[in-house]
């Protein structure tokens, strides 16, 4: 089984379609006793929260966001936990609104801070 997420801060690795979360926003994440739960925000998303469940290495969750138009979403998103071989950890996710039409997936990984600047890498399947 992956580490835990608890503490750590996540980026997607591209950019989803406009006004959905992109490179610019950051998940900081939490776990305990199977719990999981993270605040968002950056890009498009003001404000954004997930909970839900991790199971060895499988998340499911729930997650609802503000955008800076003021329009709200939400939605469900099933995740498996990946640690890479740099030691940082990555979420493969698939994803489904539930407030309007549209699924996919995305890919966000473990950003480590490099002084003042975060970095992320993209990684290239």
């Amino acid at each position: 089984m992956a580490r835990s997420l608890d503490g750590l801060v996540l980026a997607p690795v591209a950019d989803q379609a406009p006004g959905q979360v992109g490179t610019r926003t950051r998940f900081r994440y939490h776990e305990e006793d199977g719990v999981v739960w993270a605040d968002y925000a950056g890009g498009d998303v003001v404000r954004g929260h997930l909970v839900g469940t991790r199971e060895g290495d499988r998340l499911d969750f729930r997650y609802v966001q503000l955008k800076h138009d003021g329009t709200t979403s939400s939605g469900h998103c099933a995740s498996l936990v990946v640690e890479l071989p740099d030691g940082r950890v990555r979420l493969e996710e698939s994803w489904a609104w539930e407030s309007r039409t549209g699924t996919g997936t995305s890919v966000v990984e473990e950003v480590r801070a490099t002084g003042r600047v975060e970095q992320v890498t993209e990684h290239v399947r």
